[in-house]
């Protein structure tokens, strides 16, 4: 009887500007296997591409980092929580890793933190994977603008998203807009809600809403930068993203006509449910976007 192969990973830190930064890292068979960086989403961490990483670690070197305010990554309590320090932190992990050539997937938060990256060091992108990750104001549905329009001086706004760090608020991020709940795993959203209600987690989460808006802001360089640079891109998205739903996936295509998209039945962590359809379709696209 023969099994499947399982990448083994390496689960390890490195320290980044007095961050310190946790990662998962498979170890393939091959030392020039293609990288494929793997920035996760809100509110989840580098756990989100656990089975991912299992499927196509012996092939690919996938690299996963939690973000500060996220998973085990462990943060100095005067950090100031912005996308900007995420991506520079993301950042200087990259350099600190010596990565100079890679494939990046971008989730959710990822897209921000990524599209950040990739303006500022174009020549280390050979590739896009992006999953509900949006960078068109067409993505952003009325649940997703109401949310990310809050102001710190708006009354109430901090309990509005606050609502949202509850564990009933990260389940359903996981369940909404899923063909089949059942083959979505709970261990994703409980483990989500263990790092959420460590001390000092919320308030991170407080902060890096209320500087959403500052990605939209960006919307417009990012999608120049697609034009300018044309990179090869895969895009797999959940269509029921009570966030970012189908419209944002369908924009890419005006700045990436080339670009491949498939839409699955689902909702947002389009993993959860879709994987054995997405893995392959990642696979086929490393093996030549990643040359």
């Amino acid at each position: 009887m023969t099994f499947p192969l399982v990448a083994r990973t390496a689960h390890r830190y490195l320290e980044v500007d007095g961050v310190r930064v946790f990662y998962r890292e498979s170890l393939p068979d091959r030392p020039d296997a293609p990288v494929l960086l793997l920035l996760h989403g809100f509110p989840s961490a580098s756990h989100q591409f656990r089975r991912l990483i299992d499927v196509l670690g012996g092939r690919y070197r996938l690299i996963a980092p939690d973000y500060p305010g996220f998973g085990h990554t462990e943060t100095p309590e005067d950090f100031a929580y912005s996308f900007d320090r995420l991506a520079d932190i993301t950042e200087g992990f990259v350099e600190g890793l010596g990565l100079t050539r890679f494939v990046m997937y971008v989730f959710d938060y990822g897209a921000p933190v990524g599209f950040r990256l990739a303006t500022r060091h174009p020549e280390w992108i050979t590739g896009l994977i992006v999953q509900n990750g949006n960078a068109y104001v067409e993505g952003l549905s009325p649940v997703a603008r109401d949310l990310l329009g809050q102001r710190s001086e708006t009354e109430g706004a901090e309990e509005r998203i606050r609502e949202l760090l509850t564990l009933a608020g990260t389940r359903g991020q996981y369940e909404s807009g899923t063909g089949d709940p059942e083959l979505v795993s709970p261990d994703g959203w409980t483990l989500d809600q263990h790092f959420l209600d460590l001390p000092g987690r919320k308030e991170a989460q407080v902060a890096l809403t209320f500087d959403y808006h500052s990605n939209v802001e960006h919307y417009d360089d990012w999608q120049a930068w697609l034009r300018a640079h044309t990179p090869p891109t895969l895009i797999v998205w959940g269509a029921n993203d009570p966030f970012f739903p189908e419209p944002g996936a369908r924009a890419y295509l005006r700045d990436l006509p080339n670009a491949e998209l498939h839409l699955f039945d689902t909702g947002h962590f389009a993993l959860e449910e879709n994987l054995p359809e997405i893995a392959p379709l990642i696979a086929a696209f490393l093996d030549h976007a990643a040359i």
